[in-house]
Order: structure tokens, then sequence, then C-alpha cells
């Protein structure tokens, strides 16, 4: 006997998840359960445990794209639409650790509409909600959960229970090979949960159990979490070590082309997709089923689908990350082997492995440094905001003509969309030659190489008279003096009334999880550059006679710091690039 499985319905509208949760929910009973999701309990086990407990919900993550779809969901199933939701703090955080997102921007809440069973018991279904209108950057956030099922659990409710049953249950949980899952107690409720996750043999189509027992009984509930640590701990230690492992799995899915033999919503099967690619099918089979736990593909019935996150690595893609995935899974890759060389001794391991600066060996490799531009240009999404910035506005709308002046500024991506933003503006694009065609060509594309001018040369050749000077990192990639350097040349290129942009990835003043620490260590090790915090670089602005005015945030954990000149510039020595 088996029980339907909710992760049939995975890649089905929230709507038919949702009417398939209550069926179960309406059909099932702890005497039917308990069996699948435990199948080594025997007649006397079984007995005691459904003499004590009882199924009380099923629950279900959904991301309906406002309140109106919601209900419209809840009525669609006959469910009641007037029970009041309320914030679901424990599901919030579960999401923002797993998608690695700010918390304080997940609004998840949850409700629990009543079902009534078909033997007369008071059920419900447990509803967790996260709002992802059309558009929103929550999308891959939703396909993956909706293809993972991580929230979809069961759950029993303890009758009288006391601190004896409760040791027992759980002991008898893990002697079928349920593992502790985490917990805790409510005291709004006045009840103490505990999570299992079901062994392998499972076939209630569930993977997570919840035994809720009312009152507090914390003293039991100390031990279960105690085990869940340890575990935990163990396993996430694990999980860390393996990253190198996902690091190349993207790379060679990207280095195949596997994504882009995978047509967008269609399910292909191992083989043929082998066939296109020149792979190894038993091979690439489980390399897709590793990337299947990350949410790049899914895997179903008759083969695997590629999702959003992974069609970001099709090397079609709009802002395509194909360019970065081989960047990080090759020379970034092979210098992070030598991180201790870095260290030890505070040299870029880069160098110390390649024998010269990342630069200078990308620049003798024309193949690596048009893969290193297109690179940076796929983290372009920061830009969004930019051409919107006060600062960008306020010169576009002065009387008369008014310039952009972008300083190494890579393939043109930022300085093109601020030109298309503002069709009065004129740009002015400072790099080294061979990358200064590429943003001609860039440019031209985009229908702005008209109000372009172009400079090759480093930054002792920072054009003068600009409007607006930009530097979009640039400056985390190089030491504080090299910083000031380059900043003394902007410096005394700017005019009087000219305002300075910097992009960078600031770090955080009080240490919290941030990606631009991640950034501080990969910048260190492969480029011997490294981020800063924003009080950092106001020290830095002020050695070459800036003076910082604020720091406003991007996408992609980024910002935007605003300088203008505060007084004499000193004159700054030739710094290399």
């Amino acid at each position: 006997m088996t029980a339907p499985s909710p992760t049939a319905a995975s890649t089905l509208p929230d709507a038919a998840r949702l009417r398939e949760t209550v069926d179960f929910v309406r059909e099932q009973d702890a005497a039917a359960l308990l069996p699948l999701l435990l199948p080594g309990l025997d007649a006397v086990e079984l007995q005691a445990l459904v003499d004590r407990c009882r199924f009380s919900h099923a629950a279900l993550l959904v991301f309906p794209s406002d309140p109106q779809e919601l209900r419209g969901l809840l009525a669609g199933c006959g469910l009641a639409g007037d029970v009041p939701p309320r914030p679901s703090v424990v599901v919030r955080d579960r999401l923002a650790a797993r998608h690695r997102r700010d918390a304080a921007g997940l609004e998840v809440h949850i409700l629990r509409p009543p079902v009534t069973g078909r033997d007369g018991e008071r059920r419900t279904v447990e509803l967790f909600t996260l709002v992802v209108p059309p558009g929103s950057e929550l999308a891959d956030v939703a396909e993956h959960e909706r293809a993972r099922e991580h929230e979809a659990h069961l759950a029993f409710e303890v009758e009288r229970p006391d601190p004896l049953l409760l040791r027992g249950m759980c002991a008898l949980f893990a002697r079928h090979g349920a593992v502790a899952d985490g917990g805790g107690y409510n005291p709004h409720e006045d009840g103490t949960v505990f999570y299992f996750t079901a062994p392998a043999g499972a076939k209630a189509g569930y993977r997570r159990m919840e035994l809720y027992a009312p009152g507090d009984h914390r003293d039991v509930l100390a031990a279960h979490l105690v085990e869940h640590r340890a575990r935990r701990s163990a396993e996430t230690l694990l999980r860390l070590m393996t990253g190198a492992w996902t690091t190349q799995a993207l790379a060679v899915f990207a280095e195949l082309r596997v994504p882009d033999a995978m047509a967008p919503e269609t399910v292909t099967d191992a083989g043929t997709l082998a066939r296109a690619v020149g792979a190894d099918p038993e091979s690439l089979t489980t390399l897709l089923r590793y990337l299947a736990m990350l949410g790049v593909v899914a895997g179903e019935r008759d083969g695997f689908r590629l999702t959003g996150l992974g069609a970001l690595l099709r090397a079609d893609a709009p802002e395509s990350m194909r360019p970065l995935a081989l960047m990080y899974g090759g020379p970034f890759y092979r210098s992070f082997g030598a991180l201790g060389h870095t260290v030890r001794t505070g040299e870029a391991a880069f160098d110390h492995l390649f024998g010269e600066n990342h630069f200078d060996h990308f620049a003798r490799h024309p193949e690596l440094a048009d893969m290193f531009d297109r690179a940076m240009a796929a983290g372009a999404r920061m830009f969004e905001p930019l051409a919107a910035h006060p600062v960008i506005t306020a010169a576009a709308e002065r009387p008369g003509p008014a310039t952009v002046v972008d300083v190494a500024g890579g393939n043109g991506a930022l300085l093109g969309r601020i030109l298309t933003a503002h069709p009065r503006l004129h740009g002015v694009l400072l790099e080294r030659p061979h990358v200064v065609e590429a943003a001609r060509r860039s440019l031209d594309a985009a229908g702005v190489g008209g109000r372009c001018t172009y400079r090759a040369g480093d930054f002792a050749a920072v054009p003068p008279g600009g409007d607006v000077y930009v530097l979009s990192r640039i400056l985390h990639d190089w030491d504080d003096e090299r910083c000031r350097e380059i900043l003394r040349h902007c410096a005394r290129a700017m005019p009087a009334g000219a305002d300075l942009l910097v992009v960078e990835r600031v770090l955080p003043a009080d240490d919290s999880v941030s990606l631009a620490t991640a950034w501080d260590l990969h910048m260190r090790c492969n480029v011997g550059g490294r981020e800063r915090r924003a009080d950092h670089y106001g020290r830095l602005l002020a050695d070459a006679g800036l003076a910082l005015v604020g720091c406003a945030p991007l996408p992609l954990e980024g910002s935007v710091l605003h300088a203008r000149k505060a007084g004499p510039v000193p004159a700054p020595t030739r710094p290399g690039r």
C-alpha cells in the first residue's frame, strides 16, 4: 500500500498541489500512514502508536501571485477563506537559509483551514504562503521549492502526552530509521513539536514528520534537539566540504552546453542529452541528478527539465552566467586550490600559481580575457537601478550636454544602460585597447554607440571634463595604495561640481552574513584585492581629495557610493592596470 505522493505534482500549479493535499488529508488516517512512514513497525508497535496519536495535518508551501489568488486557491479546494494567516518565522528562516536570502524580504505566512476526514475526524491543511508576483526575483525560489517540496510534511498529535510516553515514541521512531530533525516549544499555543526525517524506505510520499504534543515538554525536547544538532553539525560540515563539487558540476554543465541542448519547458531524457553534447549517458545522468538537488534542473519521470535557475547558464540567456561558471570552475578554481599561500603570505594565489597577476595573464590569453569580460557582464543585474541614480538623473536633466565617464568600463554594459535610459547623455569609456573594441561592438548593438567616445589606456588616462564619473567593481581589484592612486587620477580629472559613483560589494559593519565577505576572500586569493567597509572607502576617498556623500544598496548585495571633490587633489603616481 502506497499513499499518493505530493511530489508527483511538484511541477503542477499550486491549485493542483493543494487539491491533492486536501484529498490526501481527507482520505488518510494514522493507522494507514504510520506503516508507510515507518515500514518496520510490527503490529504491536503500530497499535501502540495509533492508540496514542492521531493524524493531524499535512503541510504545503504555495506561492500565490497576490492575496486574491490565495483566496481563489482556498475556494477552489472547498477550504474556508476566512482563516486568519499568521507570520511563519520557522519556514521563513528555513527558506532564507536554503536560498541565501535576507529573511526580512520573505513574507511567509501560515494558515490552517479545517478539513473533515472520511472517518469524521477534524484535521487541517497547514498552508504556508509566500506571495510571488509575476516577474518577481522570487520566481526561482518558488520553482525550486515546488520541485523539491522541502516544507511538505505530515503531523501526528499525541493524545494525553507525558514525558515517559514521548521518550518512548521518539525512541520507537528512531529504532525504525526516523532521524531527529529539530523542533521547538510554542508558548502561544502551549505545544511542543518534534520533527523527524522519515527513513529512506518510507512510502507515504512525505519525507518529513511532525509529532505535536500539547503542553510544555521541553525537558524531553532537549534530548531530541541534542541528537538533531549533533547530526546537523556533521552533515553541515560535510556539505560545506563538498562545495567544490558544486562549482565543478555547474562549470561542466555549462562547458558541455547541456542547458543549450535542453528546450525550455521540455523534458528530455539523459540519453538524448548525452548524444547531443557528446557525453557518457550514465555519467551525465549522475551529474543531472546532483544538479536536480540544487534546483538547476528538475528530475521528471521521463528525464530532466531545465529550471529558471539552470536557464541562466544557457549561452543565449540575457545576461548569461555561463562565462562566470566557466571562470569560477576554471582559472579561479585552480588558484583557489592555493588559497593556503594567500592566507600564509598575504600574496595572491593566482600570481603564485601562474607567475603573473590575472590582468597580465588574461591579456596574454585572449580567450581568457574574453571569458573574464563576459563573466563580469554576467553581474549586470547589479547595475539595474544605477541609471535612475539621482546624480545621473540630475546630469541628464541639466540644460546643455552632459557626459558620463565610465573608467575601466569593461564591455560597456553599465554605460549602455545609462545611455539607453537618458538619450541626452554622452558617454566616454576608458579601457584597455582590446576591450575597447569589444565595448564598441556592444554599445553599437545597443544603439547608443553614436553617443559614446572611446579612450584606450590605463587609469592615468582618465579623461577630464565629465559630469559624472563611474568606477564599477574596480577598486576591489587593488590594495589600498593602488586605490588611492586610481581615485587621485579620477579626482584630478573631475571638474568642480562633478560626481563620482563607486560600485562595489561593501562589507557589513556588523559582520553579518553577506556576499561581500565571500568576495573578500575571492579577491584576496585571485587578484590581490579586497572588499571593504563603507568607512574604509570613505578614508580612501578622503586621501584622494574626495568626500563620501552617501551609500545606497544595489541588487546582488552591491552598493553604490557617491563622492564629490573635497579640495585640492594630491598629484598621483601611475598605477598599473
